[in-house]
């Protein structure tokens, strides 16, 4: 009985020991981290915690429905890839060929209004916008310097960085991106309540616009130059550039680090699968939505074609543009994608007019700066269900 006590204190006082050093090292967002994740079961962020969060609306205009094809639905998911669908939890998938739903399925008591966190596929819809603000004359190209709109990058090596830079994830900034540390700015960021505050706290240390780094605080600074530049919140410039234009059936939510406060930029858009898709489409079709010009076409040529950039081992990428993913050959075909961490896809397949999203809670980690193997799951499924022959 005495070792129990004994224990116990001794578990009180590490207890007490812990709290004090969360609360003297300004480090109190762990205990949000905590208490959504492990006293959760989880060792990571949910897909639908939105609530824990301030959000703020992505307002929606008209609806502009999705025509659904004759053979809507018409095919099965091939069994040995629907057996990875479901290893890997996934909760919509969504396929669409030309401008037609071809395909779609649910499943956990998902459906198509069901609001599913878009992680890191925030990071692509943050660089559409920047096109937005270019078309309107906000900013004058991707070559203009950060600190135009920032003055914490007006002296120094900050003084050097451009919007190029951080829409190719060449900053040269020194963002710490570890997924698993809690001290690091992704973690930080999630579930801290200043990101402004956080994230200058990080500066350039290399030169920008020669090595890809995939640091999420680069969006977050794109985020800061859209507010300065246009004056709006992320999410009311997302409603006036995209959303309504673009026909969005439901109002989505940005989650922000506090209340009325600023959107968490590299993650936490809050929408639905056929709504995410109308982004694929609009860059399908080169900007271009039901025949309105919405983004510059070049803008999006540039976007969806490999940056001029090495890796860290001095390898010349090919996997990342402004903001979107790539894969310059699959069995034939031109693939670019936005994506999330736990699986969130929007992939789009250009000769085969086709759009395919995938919305999940888990996604088998890419190799270094490769993609996840899972993205060949779901581009295999669509292609040996509904896919032509590739053009050649």
């Amino acid at each position: 009985m005495r070792i129990l006590k004994k224990i116990g204190v001794w578990f009180l006082i590490l207890f007490a020991i812990l709290n004090i050093a969360i609360i003297v090292s300004g480090r109190t967002y762990l205990y949000k981290g905590i208490s959504n994740t492990y006293l959760k079961g989880r060792s990571g962020p949910s897909i639908s915690e939105f609530d824990i969060f301030d959000n703020r609306e992505v307002k929606a205009g008209t609806e502009q429905k999705w025509n659904l094809s004759k053979n809507y639905n018409s095919k099965k998911i091939p069994e040995e890839l629907e057996t990875h669908f479901n290893e890997l939890q996934t909760v919509a998938f969504l396929v669409i060929k030309n401008d037609s739903i071809l395909h779609e399925q649910y499943w956990d008591g998902f459906g198509p209004d069901s609001r599913s966190n878009s992680f890191s596929m925030a990071k692509t819809f943050v660089g559409i916008l920047i096109g937005a603000a270019i078309d309107e004359g906000k900013i004058k190209s991707v070559d203009q310097p950060v600190g135009d709109f920032l003055p914490e990058f007006k002296e120094g090596n900050n003084a050097r960085l451009t919007i190029k830079h951080l829409l190719t994830m060449s900053s040269g900034i020194d963002f710490d991106e570890d997924y698993v540390s809690p001290f690091a700015y992704p973690a930080q960021a999630y579930y801290g309540s200043d990101l402004r505050k956080l994230t200058n706290n990080y500066s350039v240390k290399e030169e920008g616009g020669k090595v890809f780094k995939y640091l999420s605080g680069n969006t977050e600074l794109l985020a800061f130059i859209i507010m300065k530049a246009t004056g709006k919140t992320l999410s009311d410039y997302m409603s006036e550039k995209l959303w309504i234009p673009l026909g969005a059936k439901n109002t989505a939510l940005w989650s922000l680090d506090s209340k009325d406060g600023i959107e968490k930029a590299y993650c936490c858009f809050n929408s639905n699968a056929r709504d995410f898709a109308r982004l694929g489409q609009l860059y399908l079709d080169s900007g271009k939505w039901n025949g309105r010009q919405i983004i510059n076409p070049e803008f999006v040529s540039q976007s969806i074609v490999p940056a001029e950039l090495n890796d860290v081992n001095g390898k010349k990428i090919d996997n990342y543009g402004y903001a979107w993913w790539i894969i310059p050959e699959y069995k034939g075909h031109y693939v670019f994608y936005a994506r999330g961490i736990l699986g969130q896809y929007i992939l789009c397949i250009p000769d085969q007019k086709m759009v395919v999203v995938r919305l999940g809670s888990k996604r088998e980690k890419p190799q270094g700066t490769e993609h996840p193997q899972d993205v060949y799951y779901y581009l295999d499924a669509a292609l040996e269900m509904y896919g032509n022959k590739a053009a050649h």
